[in-house]
């Protein structure tokens, strides 16, 4: 069953778990299962994405429940509307914060102009041994990406330097085997944490948070990374509608 963070008669949000493919894509291959239809299963109803996560991105991932509805969300993602939180841990540690404006190739080979803002939360830094290094650095960052590029967090973090862990096609892949033999960790620390955008029909403005899994929790202790804020609280309620 996948987490519903948010259903109303025009809109639901889950919690995507980290490798369910939102659709069919070429890009992205074949297979068994896609959140579309299992939350059409789920709920008994057709449903229409608005936006993307990447096969190996968890994270608030939001439909609409009509094409009418689909169309006024959409334009809030293409006038940047829309505004996006993701934490990712990163091999290295970072500037305090930076916005990396660096132009994208997309899938078609046309050039982008992609930007991202980010802030470092907290640094790590491990006994484990890395090429030249005694020691292995990581740190944990907030991204806001003002464009929504194919793959922009993982492109954008591997040009300055420092990948996201567990990315293979974008990452480090001398980290990611280290840390596969050391810790068996094969998980990409990409999480879309925070979706805030305007309600389509009230026009209320609507914050959605989707907690990490619990292989992220435990990457993020190995690394002695606090990510308490991030795991789910029982208690606390996932959906909060800000006036």
């Amino acid at each position: 069953m996948l987490e519903i963070l948010y259903h109303d008669e025009h809109l639901i949000a889950i919690n995507k778990p980290s490798g369910l493919l939102v659709h069919k894509s070429f890009y992205s291959g074949e297979a068994d299962t896609y959140a579309i239809q299992e939350l059409k299963k789920q709920i008994g109803q057709k449903v229409f994405p608005v936006h993307r996560l990447d096969r190996k991105t968890s994270g608030v991932l939001l439909f609409t429940l009509d094409r009418e509805t689909l169309r006024a969300m959409s334009d809030q993602f293409a006038t940047r509307e829309v505004e996006k939180k993701y934490i990712a841990i990163l091999r290295g540690w970072t500037k305090e914060e930076e916005t990396i404006d660096y132009d994208l190739i997309n899938e078609n080979e046309v050039k982008q102009n992609a930007i991202t803002y980010y802030r470092r939360l907290q640094t790590s830094e491990i006994d484990l041994p890395f090429l030249k290094h005694q020691t292995s650095r990581y740190c944990l960052v907030e991204a806001i990406p003002e464009t929504g590029r194919f793959h922009q967090l993982r492109k954008h973090f591997k040009h300055i330097l420092h990948p996201i862990l567990g990315c293979r096609k974008h990452g480090c892949n001398k980290q990611n085997k280290l840390l596969l033999q050391t810790f068996n960790m094969t998980k990409m620390t990409l999480h879309a944490y925070q979706l805030t955008f305007n309600h389509p029909v009230s026009n209320e403005r609507i914050t959605l948070n989707a907690t990490i899994d619990d292989e992220f929790k435990r990457v993020g202790d190995i690394l002695n990374l606090d990510l308490s804020e991030y795991v789910k609280d029982d208690e606390s309620s996932v959906c909060q509608a800000i006036s």
